[in-house]
C-alpha cells in the first residue's frame, strides 16, 4: 500500500501510537514524512491550488518574518553613515554587519545624542568616534579556524593535472581554503543579541571579501572543491551548519545572518549530502540529514512557493517559484532599496517592490534582466510571477537525491514515493518549460491579472524566450543528459545562442549593468552546464564540455596571475578579466570560484604539453 494511502487510512493511528517506542530522530522523520504526504493529499492539493494562485496575483498578501530590534537600529546607523560619509566608497552591508560592544539600549541612547543636521548627517569626526567606541568591526565576530583536514598537497590530489605550471596554481587555489576558514566567535554564542551573525556549531567556509558569513547555494560548489581537496570533514561541517539553520528556522537561510531569516536560496542541501556520501560512504551523515531534507522539501512545496499550472492537455503541474517572506528594504542594502522605491507613490507599491527585490535575492541571481518586465527598468522586477527553470530543476534534483539517500538508509517507501514525484515533475518540464523550437528550457511567466481561484492556465506566449544560461541548466541531471538526441539538440542550441564566449558562458545576452547579465560568467552556471554535457553519451556534447572547461580554466588562471586572487565572477568576453556590475564592487576570495576550478581540474585534468595562458 503506498505511503500516502496508508497515512490517509485508519492504520495511521497504529503508526502514531507506536511513536513512544522511537528515538527523537525517528519520531521527527516519521512526523515530517507524514506531514509531507498529507500535504500531497487531494484535499490539501486543492486548498494549495487556491492559495498558490491567489498569492501569485495579489498586490502583497504574503507573509513577513519579523526581524530583531538590532537590525532596525543598524539600519539607522547605515543611513546616517551614507549621509555623513557620502556614496563614493559606501557599502551598506558594512554597517549591518557591525556588532555591539554594549547593550542595545545604551548604544541607541548614545547614538541619539549625536549632533545631526537637517538631512540626517553627523559631523564625520563624531560618527567615526561613535562607531569606534560602541561597535566592533564588521567581520570581527568571525575568527580564524585552522581546517582540521587541510594538508598542503593531499595524497591523490588532481591526478589528471600533468602540467607543472597548472599543478602549482591548483595547489595555490587549494591553499586558499585556509584563508577562507572561520568559526563563529564565542561572543556570538554568549551574547547573540549583540550580533547580526548567527551562531553555528561548526567551522565555516566564507565566500570572501564583503561576504563574511556562510551562504547557502555557494556552499555546494565550495563542497565540490573541498572534495577535490580531500577535505571531507570540512565539507561535512558545512552540511551540519546548514542543517542547524534548517532545524532552527524551518528553511536553510540565504546566509547565516539575522537579516537573511526571511528568505532562502537555491535549494542544494540534498545535492551536498549526495556528493559527500558518494565520496565518503558516510551513512550516518545520510541518516542525520534525511529528516531535515524532508522538512526543506515541505518548505518549498507548500504555501507561497508552490503554484499549480494547467497545461494544454488539461494536466495540472505543481511547480515552484521564489517568494521571500519580506516586504521592506533588505537591511543589508536598505539605502539602495529605498532609493529605488522612491519612484513609487503608494505604500502598497513600495511593499510589492521590496518583496520582489528580496525574492530576487532568494534566487541567487541578484540582479538580472531575467526577472524584469522592462529590462531597462530595475523597479519592474517581478520574480514572484516567474516559474524559474533552474529552481524547479533544483527541486527535481532534491526529489532524486532524497529517493537515493532514503534507499541508502533502508527507507524504501520514501525512496519509491520521491522517485515517483521526480517522474511527475519531469512531465512538467516537458509540458511547461521545454521550447522545442529553441531547443532550450525557458522560464514561465504567470499571468498578472486579477485574483482568482484555481490553477494557472498554461499559455505559450508566457514563456520567456530571451537567452539566459539557466535555459541550459537542466542538462545537469542525468534524467535529461542521458537522452543523447536531446543533449545534441540542446548543445547545438547553446553553440548558436551567442552565450558561448571567449572565456566561458555568458549569463545573458543583455548588457544591462546588472551583475547576472552579459558579459559576466558565473562559476555555478559553467559547472552545471559542463557537468551535464560531459556526462552524456554524445561525443559532440562531451567535446563542447571540454572546450568550455578549458576556456574557463584559462581565464581563471590568467586573472589569478595578474591580480593574485580568485574572483567571484569573470568577464567572458575577455580572457583573464574579472567581472563587474551590480550593487557592490567586484569581490575576491572566492569560495565557489575555487571549488569549480578544482572540480574541473579533477574531472578533466590538464595535459603536460598544453599551454595554460589565453589563446
Amino acid at each position: 500500500m503506498p505511503i500516502n494511502d496508508l497515512i490517509r487510512s485508519s492504520r495511521l493511528r497504529v503508526i502514531m501510537d507506536s511513536f513512544h517506542y522511537l528515538t527523537n530522530r525517528e519520531m521527527q522523520f516519521l512526523l515530517l514524512f507524514s506531514v509531507f504526504f498529507v500535504l500531497l493529499s487531494p484535499a490539501s492539493m486543492a486548498a494549495a491550488h487556491s492559495l498558490s494562485a491567489t498569492l501569485s496575483l495579489s498586490e502583497d498578501s504574503g507573509p513577513v518574518v519579523p526581524t530583531v530590534p538590532l537590525l532596525s537600529f543598524l539600519e539607522r546607523v547605515q543611513k546616517t553613515a551614507l549621509q555623513t560619509f557620502g556614496n563614493s566608497t559606501f557599502d551598506p552591508k558594512n554597517y549591518i554587519d557591525l556588532s555591539l560592544k554594549f547593550n542595545l539600549s545604551t548604544t541607541v541612547k548614545e547614538f541619539d545624542k549625536l549632533p545631526k543636521t537637517a538631512n540626517g548627517s553627523v559631523p564625520v569626526k563624531d560618527l567615526k568616534g561613535f562607531i569606534g567606541k560602541y561597535f566592533n568591526g564588521a567581520g570581527e565576530d568571525l575568527v580564524y579556524a585552522e581546517p582540521v583536514d587541510f594538508v598542503p598537497e593531499p595524497h591523490g590530489f588532481l591526478p589528471k593535472v600533468e602540467n607543472p605550471e597548472v599543478r602549482a596554481w591548483a595547489l595555490e587555489v587549494h591553499a586558499l581554503w585556509k584563508n577562507l576558514s572561520r568559526k563563529v566567535s564565542s561572543s556570538v554564542h554568549r551574547h547573540p543579541e549583540l550580533h547580526t551573525l548567527l551562531p553555528l556549531p561548526k567551522p565555516v567556509m566564507i565566500p570572501g571579501s564583503r561576504f563574511r558569513e556562510v551562504y547557502y547555494w555557494d556552499s555546494y560548489w565550495v563542497i565540490r572543491g573541498l572534495l577535490a581537496s580531500k577535505m571531507y570533514e570540512t565539507a561535512k561541517a558545512i552540511v551540519t551548519n546548514l542543517i542547524t539553520l534548517l532545524d532552527r528556522y524551518g528553511h536553510v537561510l540565504n546566509g547565516a545572518r539575522a537579516y537573511y531569516t526571511n528568505r532562502s536560496q537555491p535549494p542544494l542541501l540534498s545535492a551536498m549530502v549526495y556528493e559527500i556520501y558518494n565520496r565518503t560512504g558516510d551513512v550516518e551523515l545520510v541518516r542525520k540529514a534525511l529528516p531535515p531534507l524532508l522538512k526543506e522539501y515541505q518548505f518549498w512545496n507548500s504555501g507561497i512557493h508552490k503554484v499549480i499550472v494547467r497545461d494544454a492537455d488539461q494536466g495540472n503541474h505543481s511547480l515552484n517559484r521564489y517568494y521571500a517572506m519580506w516586504n521592506k528594504p533588505r537591511p543589508e542594502s536598505s539605502t539602495i532599496d529605498e532609493a529605488f522605491a522612491s519612484k513609487f507613490l503608494s505604500v502598497s507599491e513600495k511593499r510589492q517592490f521590496y518583496r520582489e527585490v528580496a525574492s530576487t535575492a532568494e534566487s541567487g541571481w541578484d540582479f538580472s534582466t531575467r526577472w524584469m518586465r522592462n529590462s531597462s527598468e530595475f523597479t519592474t522586477l517581478a520574480t514572484t510571477k516567474i516559474l524559474p527553470v533552474d529552481l524547479n530543476l533544483f527541486i527535481l534534483r532534491m526529489e532524486l537525491d532524497i529517493a537515493f539517500l532514503a534507499k541508502v538508509v533502508g527507507e524504501n517507501t520514501v525512496a519509491k514515493d520521491f522517485l515517483r514525484a521526480s517522474q511527475t515533475r519531469k512531465k512538467a518540464f516537458n509540458s511547461v518549460f521545454w521550447n522545442e523550437n529553441m531547443g532550450q528550457w525557458v522560464d514561465y511567466w504567470l499571468n498578472n491579472g486579477a485574483e482568482y481561484e484555481g490553477p494557472q492556465i498554461w499559455e505559450a506566449q508566457n514563456k520567456n524566450q530571451n537567452m539566459f544560461a539557466s535555459n541550459f541548466v537542466p542538462l545537469w541531471l542525468d534524467m535529461f543528459n542521458s537522452d543523447a538526441h536531446l543533449v545534441e539538440k540542446v548543445a547545438r542550441s547553446l553553440k548558436s545562442s551567442g552565450l558561448l564566449c571567449a572565456a566561458g558562458i555568458a549569463t545573458s545576452m543583455r548588457n544591462s549593468g546588472q551583475q547576472w547579465d552579459f558579459p559576466n560568467g558565473w562559476p555555478p552556471l559553467q559547472h552545471m552546464i559542463v557537468e551535464g554535457l560531459s556526462r552524456s553519451r554524445s561525443m559532440e556534447a562531451r567535446t563542447l564540455a571540454k572546450d568550455i572547461t578549458e576556456r574557463w580554466i584559462r581565464t581563471n588562471y590568467v586573472s589569478y596571475r595578474k591580480t593574485g586572487a580568485m574572483h567571484e565572477k569573470y568577464d567572458v568576453e575577455k580572457c583573464g578579466e574579472y567581472g563587474g556590475g551590480g550593487e557592490y564592487k567586484p569581490q575576491t576570495g572566492f569560495g565557489w570560484s575555487n571549488g569549480v576550478v578544482l572540480a574541473f581540474l579533477e574531472e578533466f585534468g590538464w595535459p603536460k604539453d598544453k599551454k595554460i595562458g589565453c589563446n
